[in-house]
């Protein structure tokens, strides 16, 4: 396994934009930007409120981070709530899209 802590206080953030990248892809080929879009701005709030609180009671430590907070919580953490629900939605809409008979096992 690679270390890649050698990013320092970056190294969070390198890695989301790795995987925003991938999921940015994925959702281009899809075509599904847009609903990508709007399934992170409905989940946000959520994700938001989750997140400020389980930081706030210690339930995790964010140690290779920029030290940037953002309305209480690290840039990072914003950046997470758009790149995993983007890479989800990425991953589904490329193995099932918009034909419903991909969804279906044979018979």
């Amino acid at each position: 396994m690679y270390d890649i802590s050698i990013f320092g206080r970056y190294t969070y953030l390198v890695t989301e934009i790795v995987w925003g990248t991938v999921a940015a892809v994925l959702l281009g080929r899809a075509n599904a930007l847009r609903k990508a879009a709007v399934t992170i701005v409905a989940l946000y709030p959520i994700a938001y409120a989750w997140d400020r609180y389980t930081l706030s009671v210690g339930v995790f430590d964010i140690k290779l981070r920029t030290g940037i907070d953002v309305a209480g919580i690290p840039l990072e953490e914003h950046v997470f709530m758009a790149v995993v629900p983007g890479l989800v939605i990425g991953i589904h809409e490329t193995i099932f899209g918009d034909d419903p008979d991909r969804a279906t096992a044979p018979r």
